[in-house]
């Protein structure tokens, strides 16, 4: 049973308001399950949009932020609990170990960083936790077509490329990570 999800997203909101809107709907949705979120701690962004969105609803929101980041990302004052920890490596590491799935939604580089950092450890057995990508209007698309060439090239085992779930509703990607 997932009780936590870990979602990463960007700290600006995209110019399609698509994103924004499935940010909230995906907290609507682990809220009404009785799901924690776990994120980066802004109040900004798609950031600010998921972690509002799920508090509005009365859920559990615990944001995790370096130190140098409060100002910059502006941290969010009203989470559930906020973390403020030294760097981005041990951000990264507490809300990992505080989650029991994670999600990256629409973002920028760090959100793929974060999304490739957990499937890495994942492969390397460093965790056993799922995690997915709730494509969004097709944002996805282009980095889904390049992880099947790289497993078509020989670059990314079958196996490993089945790991990452991949699916445009909030509800189904849930679904489906807490079935694995």
């Amino acid at each position: 049973m997932l009780q936590a999800i870990c979602v990463f997203c960007g700290s600006s909101r995209g110019v399609n308001n698509a994103y924004e809107t499935a940010a909230r709907a995906f907290a609507e949705v682990a809220v009404r399950r009785g799901i924690r979120l776990v994120y980066g701690g802004a109040s900004v962004g798609l950031m600010g949009a998921i972690a509002d969105a799920a508090l509005h609803a009365g859920g559990d929101v615990v944001g995790v932020i370096p130190r140098g980041l409060v100002e910059r990302e502006i941290a969010h004052p009203g989470l559930t609990k906020l973390h403020v920890v030294d760097t981005m490596h041990e951000r990264k590491a507490m809300m990992a170990e505080l989650a029991d799935a994670f999600v990256a939604l629409p973002g920028g580089l760090g959100t793929l960083e974060e999304l490739f950092e957990v499937w890495t450890w994942g492969m390397l057995g460093l965790h056993a936790k799922p995690y997915g990508i709730l494509d969004v209007d097709g944002y996805y698309s282009p980095l889904i077509d390049f992880l099947d060439h790289a497993a078509a090239e020989g670059f990314i085992r079958p196996s490993q490329r089945a790991m990452l779930v991949i699916e445009n509703d909030a509800m189904r990607l849930i679904d489906r990570l807490a079935s694995r």
